[in-house]
């Protein structure tokens, strides 16, 4: 039996440490630091000359273009970048019941009818497995699943059938024999990670690997688990609410911050091929405080509402709520807007939600949540038929965002009239037709929009 050597190690960001201590160095987390046994394993690395160990010129590789295939759905194929590629690595994180699994048994059903797939999951048995299927009226005839928690033999089932995909479900919950640490911890989660990872790459098997999410929202486990896959995918979405957003955080076949829209239905989940008219469910009448803003996800253009609300505030320190974008900006721009545009906001207390649970992480969403917020501010509502978007600088000025004639183009598609963007992003030569657009540089142009 081989020797074993004892660590400790950060369950949070998997950090070793000579000694058990309260909290982490690396990471300062208190009593995450557990005791693991690793095997010592005596590798005979060489490192002789050899004439067939050289390096090559980049420009001499042959480029080859990546083998894509559809998973049967559409969202999930633009999340990806396109489709499923042979041999990749795909980690899926979210909240418990949020529908990682539901989403990759349907996908498993569809891909099924063409090619050999396998699902093995360690957190159910066969019989919950096709109960589910059953539920979903998912075709069975063809999709091959598995029960078991031991890593050595998923890789052993997966050798047999020769899969072309595989889905793990869950990595926090299988283990290999090798570590006798127990299952989800760092080392079970880093080694049966890296071993899947090593499968695909050899066989050019794509594998999908479901993750646990910590209360934060990060998947669970180390670091290195994001690292060495090739994509890292968000389920998003609360378990009350009907529509689910997957986020692509990391791809190295295609885009980041791409968007696929579901909604959570009896039969499973459907997907939304117009998101943008979901997110646009307004009052018939024009409110104060909302206004729609076009972000840009991806490879697409979505309209989404934001809605702001000032009240007076009887508190020391007034409060500052943010839903669906970063709340230290939010406290930014109200600055930026006290010293640049004369609002004050200080004796009040404000709140900005983005409509359908979606986050935003561009910087386009400034100039709207600047203008809902003097709209709540002085209750005067805006018109129904407004969109807005554009960055905005610490010194006030308004700065250009990426396509931003795209932008209007949707805008335009779904009836707006007028558009209030960067003067930097209005081409003079061009004009889209039904939408009038007024271009502004900087924020003290602001209060006389309110006057048009």
């Amino acid at each position: 039996m081989s020797k074993s050597r004892v660590v400790f190690v950060c369950n949070s960001c998997g950090a070793e440490h000579m000694k058990w201590s309260g909290k982490c160095s690396a990471c300062e987390a208190w009593n995450s630091i557990i005791e693991e046994f690793v095997p010592e394993k005596t590798h005979q690395r060489a490192y002789a000359l050899s004439s067939e160990l050289k390096s090559t010129v980049l420009s001499a590789v042959q480029k080859q273009t990546e083998t894509r295939f559809t998973t049967g759905s559409h969202e999930l194929d633009r999340v990806l970048g396109g489709g499923l590629v042979q041999g990749s690595v795909i980690l899926i994180g979210g909240d418990p019941g949020v529908g990682k699994s539901t989403l990759l048994l349907q996908a498993l059903s569809t891909m099924s009818q063409s090619q050999s797939v396998l699902y093995v999951s360690a957190e159910e048995s066969l019989q919950q497995i096709a109960l589910r299927a059953s539920r979903l009226n998912l075709s069975m005839d063809h999709l091959k699943v598995a029960a078991d928690i031991q890593l050595e033999n998923i890789l052993s089932i997966a050798e047999t059938e020769k899969p072309r995909v595989i889905v793990v479900d869950s990595i926090q919950t299988i283990f290999t024999r090798e570590l006798q640490s127990a299952p989800g911890a760092v080392g079970q989660v880093r080694e049966c990670a890296a071993r899947l990872v090593q499968f695909a790459k050899q066989t050019q098997t794509a594998v999908f690997i479901i993750g646990h999410v910590t209360k934060e929202g990060n998947i669970a486990g180390p670091r290195v688990l994001e690292h060495i896959v090739d994509t890292v995918l968000y389920f998003e979405g609360d378990r009350s609410e009907r529509f689910r957003i997957l986020r692509a955080v990391k791809n190295r076949f295609g885009p980041m911050n791409e968007l696929g829209i579901f909604a959570m239905m009896d039969k499973g989940l459907k997907e939304v091929s117009n998101p943008s008219a979901i997110f646009l469910s307004r009052a018939e009448m024009s409110t104060a405080g909302s206004l729609v803003m076009v972000t840009w996800e991806g490879t697409r253009p979505l309209l989404i509402e934001v809605q702001a609300l000032v009240d007076e505030s009887h508190l020391i320190n007034p409060k500052r709520l943010a839903v669906g974008l970063d709340q230290n900006r939010l406290a930014m721009l109200l600055a930026v807007l006290h010293r640049h545009a004369g609002v004050i906001t200080y004796n009040q207390d404000v709140f900005v939600n983005v409509v359908g649970g979606v986050r935003i992480v561009e910087t386009a969403i400034d100039l709207p949540v600047v203008l809902a917020v003097i709209s709540s501010l002085k209750n005067k509502p805006l018109p129904l038929d407004w969109v807005a978007f554009g960055e905005i600088g610490l010194s006030g000025e308004i700065r250009p965002v990426q396509n931003g004639m795209d932008r209007l183009k949707e805008a335009a598609k779904h009836g707006f009239k007028t558009a209030i963007m960067p003067k930097a992003n209005q081409q003079a030569k061009l004009e889209i037709e039904g939408i009038k657009i007024y271009g502004i540089d900087h924020l003290r142009d602001l209060p006389d929009l309110f006057d048009l």
